[in-house]
């Protein structure tokens, strides 16, 4: 069996990566940032949000999530098609077997198991190539937003913002994720920006579903 489903099926660690990345980013200020301004965001030290939230809500997480599934579809798609044709192709082999000389069959035998392993570690590499995409989403995602959630961090005279699931004890602090999710949908909207890529390593149409022959 192709890993069409094996390894392009399991769920994006998505809270993981986004709390490596907000944490990562270090968005923090120092004691020169600007004074706030009313602009909806209440002044406080320490803001907190949450990046599953960003992710999932806004227009942005969304279409990154919508052009993984696709490529997720796609690979399913490509491997079925595949297998479906080396079922024929084996059929079609074993049906020559008895009105072809034995040294014949074993070169086409042998001719057919090769490029069954080709077709496999060709859709293992895209399956991988699927699995760096969704992993390397969530960092993707937090680094363009960075510029938002610094000008939130001005507006609120703010000195850090912090990952809400990891904060125990709240005195003070400011959540914004809807701030956020509000400003990243009308600052960025829901378009990749021009240069960003959730990786190509996986078949978008029929014209790419050709598996290579290992002649």
């Amino acid at each position: 069996t192709l890993p069409s489903e094996q390894n392009s099926e399991r769920e994006m660690p998505a809270g993981a990566f986004l709390r490596s990345s907000l944490m990562a980013l270090c968005l923090t200020l120092g004691a020169g940032s600007a004074t706030a301004q009313d602009v909806g965001v209440v002044q406080s030290d320490v803001l907190v949000i949450n990046p599953d939230r960003l992710f999932a809500e806004t227009g942005l997480g969304q279409a990154m999530n919508d052009e993984l599934q696709a490529q997720r579809d796609s690979l399913i798609a490509h491997n079925r098609k595949l297998e479906a044709e080396l079922e024929a192709e084996e059929k079609a082999l074993s049906e020559l077997r008895s009105e072809t000389n034995p040294d014949e069959f074993r070169d086409l035998a042998d001719a057919f198991d090769t490029k069954v392993r080709s077709i496999r570690q060709d859709s293992e590499r895209r399956a991988r190539d699927l699995d760096r995409a969704r992993a390397q989403a969530p960092v993707t995602f937090m680094r363009l937003v960075e510029p938002v959630l610094v000008d939130i961090m001005q507006d609120a005279d703010a000195a850090v913002i912090m990952d809400s699931r990891t904060v125990l004890l709240r005195v003070e602090v400011v959540e914004i994720t809807d701030v956020a999710i509000s400003r990243i949908d009308e600052q960025i909207g829901s378009e990749l920006p021009e240069g960003v890529s959730m990786g190509r390593g996986v078949p978008v149409s029929e014209g790419n579903n050709d598996a290579p022959d290992a002649d």
